[in-house]
């Protein structure tokens, strides 16, 4: 599925759009160079869950982990790691998240979830452009949905 999200609003709807698409479980995986976008689809997505308060960029923390119906989401910034062994320090062994939003997933490799859902995020003139790729069963019924409801 490609998309062209012209504004910020047009970002908030897709991430209200994946919010009420979502499977029960599910990783996604943020893909795009800096400034494309994958934190504010993140915040995004996640205030649609009802999560209020601060939304915290995972930038220096690599993980912030936020209470949502059902569970937990995890938001993961994996930019400054160095090498996928140091996952090891995150605790991500413990996980109960029921959602996994991953930025710079790539240099995690081996270490994390597989992803339901890859969005690649590129600038796209004044706007975004934003590609979604199912990376599971579950993933393509998540597309599907989406592309049936208004985003």
């Amino acid at each position: 599925m490609q998309l062209h999200l012209a504004t910020v609003e047009d970002t908030a709807r897709l991430g209200a759009a994946l919010a009420r698409t979502r499977p029960p479980l599910a990783a996604v995986h943020l893909h795009g160079d800096l400034g494309s976008g994958k934190s504010t689809l993140a915040r995004a997505l996640l205030r649609a869950l009802g999560v209020s308060g601060a939304i915290r960029s995972p930038t220096y923390t690599l993980v912030e982990r936020y209470p949502i119906a059902g569970g937990e989401a995890w938001h993961l910034d994996l930019y400054r790691l160095g090498d996928a062994s140091e996952l090891d320090f995150l605790g991500l062994d413990e996980a109960v998240a029921t959602l996994w939003l991953i930025e710079w997933a790539e240099k995690g490799r081996g270490g994390l979830p597989p992803p339901d859902l890859q969005i690649h995020l590129a600038i796209d003139g004044q706007g975004r452009s934003a590609r979604l790729l199912a990376g599971s069963e579950s993933g393509r019924a998540w597309l599907a949905q989406l592309a049936e409801s208004a985003i």
